[in-house]
């Protein structure tokens, strides 16, 4: 049989990682809640295809709102 990796768990994670990991997950949700925020209160002919489409996209972790921001809106 092959190696199998050990996942580290929360409680074996030193203070300095989950720090990090709270502070990295803060940012991804400050960043979709902005791009929902955006996406709602935009009228939908300043939004480069569906809202809904984009609505579904914004889930897609860091990828999602940063295509949005980058294509998803009309200047």
């Amino acid at each position: 049989m092959g190696h199998m990796s050990h996942k580290p768990h929360w409680k074996d994670l030193n203070s300095k990682r989950k720090t990090g990991i709270v502070l990295v997950s803060m940012a991804q949700f400050a960043l979709t809640a902005a791009a929902y925020r955006d996406l709602i209160k935009r009228p939908a002919d300043q939004v480069d295809g569906p809202k809904v489409a984009w609505g579904v996209a914004l889930l897609v972790h860091w990828i999602g709102p940063i295509a949005y921001f980058a294509k998803g809106r009309k200047p």
